[in-house]
């Protein structure tokens, strides 16, 4: 089997139909529109129209021109531009798959985590209702505490840090090691 093969079929084996199910899904209630009966999940989204169609939805004028015509590359633009959108729409760079990933089917698992990623990043925006995907993200809980707090908490000893209750050197032997080192 050839290297490349073997990538392929690794990639492949990372797919998790259940999270694909979730993503189209939210895809369809986010658009109000089902995917064509039939066609494979990655065939869909493949010239990014139906992704540029959610961002916009998302955010409207998100994405100015949807090429739906035009070839390769005008198709691939449309991924660009959607990349491009989800970033400026708070989605963490790390977080967004490679072009190719889509348009050359070589890692749709990823593709499914971006779309999760957007998913969730829809939680923090409030003029969005819903639907949502994946879990909401945690929020930030800072507490201020007084000087008098924090000195009081200096005085406290963990119960991490273990405790010597009833811990004593009685009863060890040194036996051996006591000859030795007073050379009888």
């Amino acid at each position: 089997m050839s290297l490349e093969r073997q990538v392929r079929a690794k990639l492949a084996s990372k797919r998790n139909p259940e999270l694909e199910k979730q993503a189209q899904e939210w895809i369809e209630g986010v658009l109000g529109a089902r995917f064509p009966p039939g066609e494979a999940f990655e065939d869909v989204l493949k010239d990014g129209t139906v992704l540029c169609q959610v961002m916009n939805k998302l955010k409207p004028g998100s994405i100015n021109k949807i090429n739906t015509s035009g070839g390769q590359f005008k198709m691939m633009e449309n991924i660009t531009n959607f990349q491009a959108a989800m970033k400026a729409y708070g989605v963490a760079d790390i977080d967004v798959f490679q072009t190719v990933d889509l348009w050359e089917k070589k890692d749709i698992a990823q593709v499914v985590s971006t779309l999760f990623a957007l998913g969730r990043e829809t939680y923090r925006h409030p003029e969005w209702q819903g639907p949502y995907l994946g879990p909401k993200p945690s929020e930030e809980n800072k507490r201020e505490f007084s000087d008098e707090v924090l000195a009081a908490g200096q005085t406290v000893i963990g119960l991490q840090a273990g405790s010597n209750k009833g811990a004593t050197q009685a009863g060890q032997n040194m036996g051996a090691g006591r000859k030795i080192l007073l050379g009888k």
